[in-house]
Protein backbone atom coordinates (compact mmCIF):
# COMPACT_ATOMS: atom_id res chain seq x y z
CA UNK A 1 0.00 0.00 0.00
CA UNK A 2 1.28 3.48 -0.87
CA UNK A 3 0.11 6.75 0.75
CA UNK A 4 0.41 10.56 0.44
CA UNK A 5 -0.78 13.41 2.67
CA UNK A 6 -3.81 13.77 0.32
CA UNK A 7 -4.42 10.20 -0.71
CA UNK A 8 -3.47 6.55 -0.72
CA UNK A 9 -3.67 3.38 -2.79
CA UNK A 10 -4.78 0.13 -1.14
CA UNK A 11 -3.59 -3.33 -2.03
CA UNK A 12 -6.49 -3.83 -4.40
CA UNK A 13 -5.39 -0.80 -6.47
CA UNK A 14 -8.20 1.51 -5.28
CA UNK A 15 -7.10 5.14 -5.04
CA UNK A 16 -8.52 7.31 -2.25
CA UNK A 17 -8.40 11.08 -1.74
CA UNK A 18 -8.62 12.58 1.73
CA UNK A 19 -11.29 15.30 2.22
CA UNK A 20 -12.89 17.07 5.16
CA UNK A 21 -15.66 14.47 5.01
CA UNK A 22 -13.22 11.57 5.07
CA UNK A 23 -11.69 9.47 2.33
CA UNK A 24 -13.38 9.39 -1.06
CA UNK A 25 -12.67 6.93 -3.85
CA UNK A 26 -10.78 8.75 -6.59
CA UNK A 27 -10.52 5.73 -8.89
CA UNK A 28 -8.66 2.50 -9.40
CA UNK A 29 -5.27 1.66 -10.81
CA UNK A 30 -4.25 -1.72 -12.14
CA UNK A 31 -1.62 -0.87 -14.71
CA UNK A 32 1.35 -0.12 -12.54
CA UNK A 33 2.71 0.53 -9.08
CA UNK A 34 0.83 2.43 -6.32
CA UNK A 35 3.27 5.33 -6.64
CA UNK A 36 2.43 5.60 -10.31
CA UNK A 37 -1.26 5.57 -9.40
CA UNK A 38 -0.86 8.47 -6.95
CA UNK A 39 1.27 10.36 -9.44
CA UNK A 40 -1.43 9.96 -12.10
CA UNK A 41 -4.25 11.29 -9.90
CA UNK A 42 -2.03 14.07 -8.57
CA UNK A 43 -1.45 15.13 -12.19
CA UNK A 44 -5.22 15.28 -12.62
CA UNK A 45 -5.32 17.56 -9.56
CA UNK A 46 -2.60 19.71 -11.07
CA UNK A 47 -4.69 19.94 -14.22
CA UNK A 48 -7.61 21.25 -12.17
CA UNK A 49 -5.28 23.83 -10.61
CA UNK A 50 -4.15 24.96 -14.06
CA UNK A 51 -7.75 25.26 -15.26
CA UNK A 52 -8.72 27.33 -12.21
CA UNK A 53 -5.63 29.52 -12.68
CA UNK A 54 -6.63 30.16 -16.27
CA UNK A 55 -10.24 30.88 -15.36
CA UNK A 56 -9.18 33.34 -12.65
CA UNK A 57 -7.00 35.21 -15.13
CA UNK A 58 -9.79 35.29 -17.70
CA UNK A 59 -12.23 36.69 -15.16
CA UNK A 60 -9.76 39.36 -14.05
CA UNK A 61 -8.27 40.39 -17.38
CA UNK A 62 -10.90 39.79 -20.07
CA UNK A 63 -14.54 40.67 -20.70
CA UNK A 64 -15.66 37.10 -20.09
CA UNK A 65 -19.39 37.21 -19.46
CA UNK A 66 -20.77 36.26 -16.05
CA UNK A 67 -22.83 33.52 -17.69
CA UNK A 68 -19.81 31.87 -19.32
CA UNK A 69 -17.71 32.30 -16.18
CA UNK A 70 -20.42 30.68 -14.03
CA UNK A 71 -20.72 27.77 -16.46
CA UNK A 72 -16.94 27.22 -16.31
CA UNK A 73 -16.99 27.35 -12.50
CA UNK A 74 -19.83 24.83 -12.34
CA UNK A 75 -17.98 22.51 -14.69
CA UNK A 76 -14.85 22.64 -12.54
CA UNK A 77 -16.88 22.21 -9.38
CA UNK A 78 -18.43 19.02 -10.84
CA UNK A 79 -14.95 17.67 -11.51
CA UNK A 80 -13.84 18.48 -7.98
CA UNK A 81 -16.99 16.95 -6.50
CA UNK A 82 -16.33 13.78 -8.50
CA UNK A 83 -13.14 13.31 -6.41
CA UNK A 84 -11.21 12.04 -9.41
CA UNK A 85 -7.99 13.71 -8.33
CA UNK A 86 -5.64 13.58 -5.38
CA UNK A 87 -4.83 16.88 -3.68
CA UNK A 88 -6.34 19.62 -1.55
CA UNK A 89 -9.81 19.61 -3.10
CA UNK A 90 -11.16 21.90 -0.37
CA UNK A 91 -8.64 24.54 -1.35
CA UNK A 92 -9.87 24.29 -4.94
CA UNK A 93 -13.47 24.61 -3.76
CA UNK A 94 -12.50 27.69 -1.75
CA UNK A 95 -10.90 29.23 -4.79
CA UNK A 96 -14.01 28.50 -6.81
CA UNK A 97 -16.17 30.04 -4.07
CA UNK A 98 -14.00 33.17 -4.14
CA UNK A 99 -14.14 33.23 -7.93
CA UNK A 100 -17.93 32.89 -7.76
CA UNK A 101 -18.08 35.96 -5.54
CA UNK A 102 -15.83 37.85 -7.94
CA UNK A 103 -18.01 36.89 -10.91
CA UNK A 104 -21.15 37.92 -9.03
CA UNK A 105 -19.56 41.22 -8.11
CA UNK A 106 -18.64 41.80 -11.73
CA UNK A 107 -22.18 40.84 -12.73
CA UNK A 108 -23.54 43.52 -10.41
CA UNK A 109 -21.00 46.03 -11.66
CA UNK A 110 -21.92 45.28 -15.25
CA UNK A 111 -25.57 45.52 -14.35
CA UNK A 112 -24.94 48.91 -12.76
CA UNK A 113 -22.91 50.04 -15.77
CA UNK A 114 -25.63 48.84 -18.06
CA UNK A 115 -28.21 50.74 -16.06
CA UNK A 116 -26.02 53.84 -16.14
CA UNK A 117 -25.48 53.47 -19.87
CA UNK A 118 -29.21 53.03 -20.33
CA UNK A 119 -29.84 56.20 -18.34
CA UNK A 120 -27.20 58.07 -20.32
CA UNK A 121 -28.73 56.79 -23.55
CA UNK A 122 -32.15 57.92 -22.33
CA UNK A 123 -30.87 61.40 -21.53
CA UNK A 124 -29.05 61.56 -24.86
CA UNK A 125 -32.19 60.57 -26.77
CA UNK A 126 -34.31 63.01 -24.78
CA UNK A 127 -31.82 65.74 -25.72
CA UNK A 128 -32.00 64.68 -29.37
CA UNK A 129 -35.80 64.79 -29.20
CA UNK A 130 -35.75 68.25 -27.60
CA UNK A 131 -33.35 69.56 -30.24
CA UNK A 132 -35.41 67.99 -33.04
CA UNK A 133 -38.58 69.58 -31.70
CA UNK A 134 -36.81 72.95 -31.57
CA UNK A 135 -35.51 72.51 -35.12
CA UNK A 136 -39.02 71.61 -36.27
CA UNK A 137 -39.95 75.27 -35.72
CA UNK A 138 -36.91 76.64 -37.55
CA UNK A 139 -37.02 78.45 -40.88
CA UNK A 140 -33.32 77.87 -41.55
CA UNK A 141 -34.34 75.18 -44.00
CA UNK A 142 -30.96 73.97 -45.18
CA UNK A 143 -29.10 74.16 -41.87
CA UNK A 144 -31.98 72.68 -39.89
CA UNK A 145 -32.50 69.89 -42.44
CA UNK A 146 -28.83 68.94 -42.35
CA UNK A 147 -28.83 68.97 -38.57
CA UNK A 148 -31.91 66.74 -38.40
CA UNK A 149 -30.21 64.24 -40.69
CA UNK A 150 -27.15 64.33 -38.44
CA UNK A 151 -29.39 63.71 -35.41
CA UNK A 152 -30.74 60.55 -37.06
CA UNK A 153 -27.19 59.21 -37.40
CA UNK A 154 -26.49 60.06 -33.76
CA UNK A 155 -29.71 58.30 -32.73
CA UNK A 156 -28.72 55.15 -34.61
CA UNK A 157 -25.42 55.08 -32.75
CA UNK A 158 -27.09 55.11 -29.32
CA UNK A 159 -28.11 51.92 -27.45
CA UNK A 160 -31.77 50.92 -27.43
CA UNK A 161 -33.81 51.53 -24.31
CA UNK A 162 -36.66 49.39 -23.09
CA UNK A 163 -39.14 49.02 -25.89
CA UNK A 164 -41.84 51.31 -24.45
CA UNK A 165 -39.48 54.20 -23.69
CA UNK A 166 -37.59 53.83 -26.95
CA UNK A 167 -40.81 53.78 -28.99
CA UNK A 168 -42.19 56.84 -27.23
CA UNK A 169 -39.03 58.89 -27.75
CA UNK A 170 -38.70 57.75 -31.36
CA UNK A 171 -42.31 58.72 -32.00
CA UNK A 172 -41.62 62.28 -30.78
CA UNK A 173 -38.35 62.42 -32.72
CA UNK A 174 -39.98 61.18 -35.91
CA UNK A 175 -42.94 63.52 -35.47
CA UNK A 176 -40.61 66.52 -35.16
CA UNK A 177 -38.81 65.54 -38.38
CA UNK A 178 -42.12 65.08 -40.16
CA UNK A 179 -43.41 68.44 -38.94
CA UNK A 180 -40.26 70.17 -40.21
CA UNK A 181 -40.48 68.41 -43.57
CA UNK A 182 -44.14 69.40 -43.91
CA UNK A 183 -43.38 73.05 -43.12
CA UNK A 184 -40.41 73.06 -45.48
CA UNK A 185 -42.46 71.61 -48.33
CA UNK A 186 -45.18 74.19 -47.72
CA UNK A 187 -42.59 76.97 -47.69
CA UNK A 188 -41.00 75.93 -50.97
CA UNK A 189 -44.39 75.34 -52.55
CA UNK A 190 -45.29 78.92 -51.64
CA UNK A 191 -41.89 80.09 -52.89
CA UNK A 192 -42.46 78.30 -56.19
CA UNK A 193 -45.83 80.01 -56.51
CA UNK A 194 -44.23 83.39 -55.80
CA UNK A 195 -41.49 82.75 -58.37
CA UNK A 196 -44.05 81.76 -60.96
CA UNK A 197 -45.97 84.96 -60.23
CA UNK A 198 -42.68 86.89 -60.53
CA UNK A 199 -41.97 85.19 -63.87
CA UNK A 200 -45.36 86.19 -65.25
CA UNK A 201 -44.93 89.76 -64.01
CA UNK A 202 -41.43 90.00 -65.51
CA UNK A 203 -42.66 88.63 -68.83
CA UNK A 204 -45.02 91.63 -68.97
CA UNK A 205 -42.23 94.01 -67.98
CA UNK A 206 -40.00 92.58 -70.72
CA UNK A 207 -42.79 93.08 -73.26
CA UNK A 208 -43.20 96.72 -72.15
CA UNK A 209 -39.44 97.31 -72.27
CA UNK A 210 -39.15 95.82 -75.75
CA UNK A 211 -42.09 97.93 -76.97
CA UNK A 212 -40.35 101.11 -75.73
CA UNK A 213 -36.92 100.30 -77.20
CA UNK A 214 -37.63 102.15 -80.45
CA UNK A 215 -38.98 105.32 -78.81
CA UNK A 216 -37.33 108.66 -79.50
CA UNK A 217 -39.19 110.49 -76.76
CA UNK A 218 -36.04 110.55 -74.64
CA UNK A 219 -37.13 112.07 -71.35
CA UNK A 220 -40.50 110.35 -70.74
CA UNK A 221 -39.19 107.04 -72.08
CA UNK A 222 -36.11 107.13 -69.84
CA UNK A 223 -38.41 107.89 -66.90
CA UNK A 224 -40.63 104.97 -67.91
CA UNK A 225 -37.60 102.69 -68.02
CA UNK A 226 -36.74 103.79 -64.48
CA UNK A 227 -40.27 102.89 -63.40
CA UNK A 228 -39.97 99.52 -65.13
CA UNK A 229 -36.68 98.90 -63.31
CA UNK A 230 -38.32 99.66 -59.97
CA UNK A 231 -41.18 97.30 -60.87
CA UNK A 232 -38.61 94.68 -61.89
CA UNK A 233 -36.86 94.86 -58.51
CA UNK A 234 -40.19 94.77 -56.68
CA UNK A 235 -41.37 91.72 -58.62
CA UNK A 236 -38.92 89.38 -56.89
CA UNK A 237 -36.93 86.56 -58.47
CA UNK A 238 -38.40 84.14 -60.96
CA UNK A 239 -37.28 80.52 -61.26
CA UNK A 240 -33.55 80.21 -61.87
CA UNK A 241 -34.02 78.77 -65.33
CA UNK A 242 -36.08 81.82 -66.40
CA UNK A 243 -34.50 84.69 -64.45
CA UNK A 244 -31.31 85.12 -66.50
CA UNK A 245 -33.09 84.92 -69.85
CA UNK A 246 -35.74 87.44 -68.80
CA UNK A 247 -33.11 89.84 -67.48
CA UNK A 248 -31.08 89.57 -70.69
CA UNK A 249 -34.17 90.51 -72.74
CA UNK A 250 -35.16 93.31 -70.36
CA UNK A 251 -31.66 94.77 -70.27
CA UNK A 252 -31.23 94.34 -74.00
CA UNK A 253 -34.35 96.42 -74.70
CA UNK A 254 -33.05 99.22 -72.48
CA UNK A 255 -29.65 99.10 -74.14
CA UNK A 256 -31.22 99.62 -77.57
CA UNK A 257 -33.04 102.73 -76.37
CA UNK A 258 -30.18 104.24 -74.38
CA UNK A 259 -27.68 103.56 -77.15
CA UNK A 260 -29.85 105.46 -79.58
CA UNK A 261 -30.25 108.27 -77.05
CA UNK A 262 -26.49 108.39 -76.49
CA UNK A 263 -25.89 108.83 -80.18
CA UNK A 264 -28.28 111.78 -80.24
CA UNK A 265 -26.86 113.26 -77.06
CA UNK A 266 -23.35 113.03 -78.46
CA UNK A 267 -24.30 115.88 -80.78
CA UNK A 268 -25.10 118.00 -77.76
CA UNK A 269 -21.73 117.42 -76.12
CA UNK A 270 -20.05 120.24 -78.04
CA UNK A 271 -22.67 122.75 -76.88
CA UNK A 272 -22.41 121.52 -73.32
CA UNK A 273 -18.63 121.88 -73.34
CA UNK A 274 -19.06 125.48 -74.45
CA UNK A 275 -21.55 125.98 -71.62
CA UNK A 276 -18.99 124.55 -69.22
CA UNK A 277 -16.35 127.04 -70.33
CA UNK A 278 -18.78 129.94 -69.78
CA UNK A 279 -19.74 128.67 -66.35
CA UNK A 280 -16.10 128.26 -65.39
CA UNK A 281 -15.60 131.95 -66.21
CA UNK A 282 -18.57 132.87 -64.01
CA UNK A 283 -17.31 130.65 -61.20
CA UNK A 284 -13.89 132.32 -61.34
CA UNK A 285 -15.58 135.74 -61.27
CA UNK A 286 -17.67 134.68 -58.27
CA UNK A 287 -14.60 133.37 -56.46
CA UNK A 288 -13.04 136.83 -56.74
CA UNK A 289 -15.70 137.99 -54.26
CA UNK A 290 -13.80 136.07 -51.59
CA UNK A 291 -12.87 136.93 -48.99
CA UNK A 292 -16.04 138.91 -48.39
CA UNK A 293 -15.32 142.39 -47.14
CA UNK A 294 -18.50 144.12 -48.26
CA UNK A 295 -21.41 141.78 -47.68
CA UNK A 296 -24.01 143.93 -49.42
CA UNK A 297 -21.90 144.36 -52.54
CA UNK A 298 -20.96 140.68 -52.59
CA UNK A 299 -24.61 139.66 -52.29
CA UNK A 300 -25.63 141.92 -55.18
CA UNK A 301 -22.76 140.80 -57.37
CA UNK A 302 -23.44 137.12 -56.72
CA UNK A 303 -27.14 137.58 -57.54
CA UNK A 304 -26.20 139.02 -60.92
CA UNK A 305 -23.72 136.20 -61.55
CA UNK A 306 -26.35 133.63 -60.58
CA UNK A 307 -28.85 135.05 -63.07
CA UNK A 308 -26.27 134.78 -65.84
CA UNK A 309 -25.43 131.26 -64.63
CA UNK A 310 -29.04 130.11 -64.85
CA UNK A 311 -29.30 131.47 -68.39
CA UNK A 312 -26.55 129.13 -69.54
CA UNK A 313 -27.62 125.63 -70.62
CA UNK A 314 -26.51 122.20 -69.40
CA UNK A 315 -22.90 121.13 -68.97
CA UNK A 316 -21.50 117.59 -69.33
CA UNK A 317 -22.84 115.36 -66.56
CA UNK A 318 -19.42 114.35 -65.23
CA UNK A 319 -18.33 118.02 -64.92
CA UNK A 320 -21.52 119.21 -63.22
CA UNK A 321 -20.64 118.39 -59.56
CA UNK A 322 -17.29 120.19 -59.70
CA UNK A 323 -18.47 123.39 -61.42
CA UNK A 324 -21.61 123.65 -59.33
CA UNK A 325 -19.54 122.97 -56.22
CA UNK A 326 -17.44 126.07 -56.92
CA UNK A 327 -20.50 128.29 -57.10
CA UNK A 328 -22.02 126.64 -54.04
CA UNK A 329 -18.83 127.32 -52.09
CA UNK A 330 -19.14 131.06 -52.81
CA UNK A 331 -22.85 130.97 -52.03
CA UNK A 332 -22.17 129.24 -48.72
CA UNK A 333 -19.53 131.82 -47.88
CA UNK A 334 -22.05 134.62 -48.49
CA UNK A 335 -24.67 132.80 -46.43
CA UNK A 336 -22.21 132.29 -43.62
CA UNK A 337 -21.24 135.94 -43.81
CA UNK A 338 -24.90 136.86 -43.58
CA UNK A 339 -25.33 134.58 -40.62
CA UNK A 340 -22.25 136.08 -39.00
CA UNK A 341 -23.61 139.58 -39.56
CA UNK A 342 -26.95 138.57 -38.11
CA UNK A 343 -25.29 136.99 -35.12
CA UNK A 344 -23.17 140.10 -34.62
CA UNK A 345 -26.21 142.35 -34.51
CA UNK A 346 -28.44 139.90 -32.68
CA UNK A 347 -28.64 140.40 -28.91
CA UNK A 348 -28.10 136.70 -28.35
CA UNK A 349 -24.94 136.66 -30.48
CA UNK A 350 -22.85 138.19 -27.73
CA UNK A 351 -23.21 135.00 -25.66
CA UNK A 352 -22.30 132.74 -28.60
CA UNK A 353 -19.54 134.85 -30.19
CA UNK A 354 -16.72 133.12 -28.39
CA UNK A 355 -17.97 129.64 -29.32
CA UNK A 356 -18.49 130.64 -32.96
CA UNK A 357 -14.98 132.00 -33.28
CA UNK A 358 -13.64 128.72 -31.88
CA UNK A 359 -15.71 126.63 -34.31
CA UNK A 360 -14.59 128.71 -37.29
CA UNK A 361 -10.97 128.48 -36.18
CA UNK A 362 -11.35 124.67 -36.00
CA UNK A 363 -12.88 124.67 -39.49
CA UNK A 364 -9.98 126.78 -40.87
CA UNK A 365 -7.40 124.50 -39.22
CA UNK A 366 -9.17 121.42 -40.59
CA UNK A 367 -9.25 122.86 -44.13
CA UNK A 368 -5.55 123.70 -43.93
CA UNK A 369 -4.77 120.15 -42.87
CA UNK A 370 -6.91 118.78 -45.72
CA UNK A 371 -5.11 121.06 -48.21
CA UNK A 372 -1.74 119.74 -47.02
CA UNK A 373 -2.98 116.16 -47.32
CA UNK A 374 -4.34 116.79 -50.86
CA UNK A 375 -1.06 118.31 -51.97
CA UNK A 376 0.92 115.51 -50.37
CA UNK A 377 -1.24 113.10 -52.39
CA UNK A 378 -0.61 115.13 -55.55
CA UNK A 379 -4.29 116.16 -55.88
CA UNK A 380 -3.84 119.82 -56.81
CA UNK A 381 -7.42 120.15 -58.05
CA UNK A 382 -8.81 119.17 -54.68
CA UNK A 383 -6.29 121.43 -52.93
CA UNK A 384 -7.38 124.38 -55.10
CA UNK A 385 -11.03 123.74 -54.34
CA UNK A 386 -10.31 123.50 -50.63
CA UNK A 387 -8.31 126.73 -50.78
CA UNK A 388 -11.32 128.48 -52.23
CA UNK A 389 -13.47 127.19 -49.42
CA UNK A 390 -10.71 128.11 -46.94
CA UNK A 391 -10.80 131.70 -48.16
CA UNK A 392 -14.50 131.90 -47.33
CA UNK A 393 -13.99 130.27 -43.95
CA UNK A 394 -11.03 132.52 -43.18
CA UNK A 395 -13.12 135.57 -44.06
CA UNK A 396 -15.84 134.41 -41.72
CA UNK A 397 -13.30 133.75 -38.99
CA UNK A 398 -11.86 137.24 -39.42
CA UNK A 399 -15.34 138.69 -39.18
CA UNK A 400 -16.12 136.58 -36.12
CA UNK A 401 -12.93 137.70 -34.43
CA UNK A 402 -13.66 141.27 -35.33
CA UNK A 403 -17.17 140.90 -33.98
CA UNK A 404 -15.80 139.29 -30.84
CA UNK A 405 -13.53 142.27 -30.35
CA UNK A 406 -16.50 144.56 -30.78
CA UNK A 407 -18.44 142.53 -28.16
CA UNK A 408 -15.51 142.70 -25.83
CA UNK A 409 -15.02 146.38 -26.48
Amino acid sequence: MSSDPWGRVDDAGTVYVRTADGEKVAGSWQAGSPDEALAYFKRKYDGLVVEIDLLERRVKTTDLSAKDATAAIDHLREQIDAHNAVGDLEALRARLDQLTETVEQRREERKARKAQQAEEARRAKEELVAEAEELARSEQWRAAGERLRALVDIWKGLPRLDRKSDDELWHRFSHARSAFSKRRKAHFAQLDAQREEARQRKEKLVAEAEALSGSRDWGPTAAKYRELMQDWKAAGRAQREHEDDLWARFRGAQDIFFQARSEVFAERDSEQRENLARKEELAAEAEKLLPITDLKAARSAFRSLNERWDAIGHVPRDARPKIEGRMHAVERAIQEAEEAEWRRTNPEARARATGLAGQLQDAVDKLKAQIEQARAAGNEAKAAKLEQELAGRQALLDQALKGLQEFQG
